[in-house]
């Protein structure tokens, strides 16, 4: 990752480029690898959403599938942080921001707080855990995982302050297309979306949990057109009937 131009106190930032997504997965899967994600949970999940729509070419109806990347948002007004009874949860001078894992209490405060989602608590080590943009790999001048390993070029990421990052160019060319996902939180992230209302129906912002982490089952093809906040477990299985057997 260049930049040169960048000042010595870099404004880390993402744009999130969904006319470009193909819903691989290849992001969530480098995020797992990259911060030994435990099973089940995530800093990064690609939600999916199918819905009717109208074939461009012959005007029929069809049915097309939206991909909404989802992670932390390294808010500027991060309820998180304010909710964090053990100021365990902080902001870098990078703008990141971050949880001290020695002094997580475990309340859950902050996955309550959390708009989008972005916090759980990892079984193994039993304290709160999302992204940080791959912290330690902007350390050593790389980019994080998602960013490195997308197929689409669908992450642009960079520093805000230098106008000649990536995020800054990209900023700068699509302008006003580029926004908050539910901007109604009113919690200034530096993640930005490219595509929301337009590649993406604003319905799958509704997908997006709020007040807990995403859920894992939300992958299951019966819910994905459901949209719900939470989701029934599956249904136990019938035994088949037993033939009887001839005399």
């Amino acid at each position: 990752m260049n930049n040169a131009s960048a000042t010595a106190s870099p404004q880390w930032g993402m744009a999130v480029d969904l006319e470009r997504c193909i819903g691989c997965h290849a992001c969530s899967v480098a995020c797992k690898v990259e911060n030994a994600v435990s099973l089940g949970f995530f800093r990064t999940k690609v939600y999916y959403y199918d819905y009717a729509a109208t074939n461009p070419f012959n005007r029929q109806p069809t049915t097309k599938r939206a991909f909404l990347p989802t992670l932390c948002m390294q808010c500027t007004d991060a309820p998180c942080l304010d909710a964090c009874p053990t100021d365990a949860i902080t902001r870098g001078a990078d703008g990141i921001v971050h949880i001290n894992v020695d002094v997580c209490d475990r309340s859950r405060d902050c996955i309550k707080a959390c708009p989008y989602g972005a916090i759980h608590i990892d079984p193994v080590s039993q304290v709160a855990d999302k992204c940080d943009f791959c912290a330690h790999r902007l350390e050593a001048d790389m980019a994080p995982a998602c960013v490195e390993v997308c197929p689409a070029g669908v992450f642009a990421f960079g520093d805000l302050k230098d106008p000649a990052s990536p995020v800054s160019v990209f900023n700068a060319r699509h302008g006003t297309q580029v926004k908050a996902m539910k901007a109604e939180e009113k919690t200034r992230p530096r993640v930005q979306y490219r595509g929301l209302g337009t590649a993406v129906p604003l319905a799958m912002e509704k997908k997006v949990p709020k007040g807990r982490a995403h859920d894992p089952l939300s992958y299951e093809t019966d819910t994905w057109d459901q949209l719900k906040a939470a989701f029934s477990p599956a249904p136990a299985s019938t035994p088949h009937p037993k033939t009887p057997r001839k005399a």
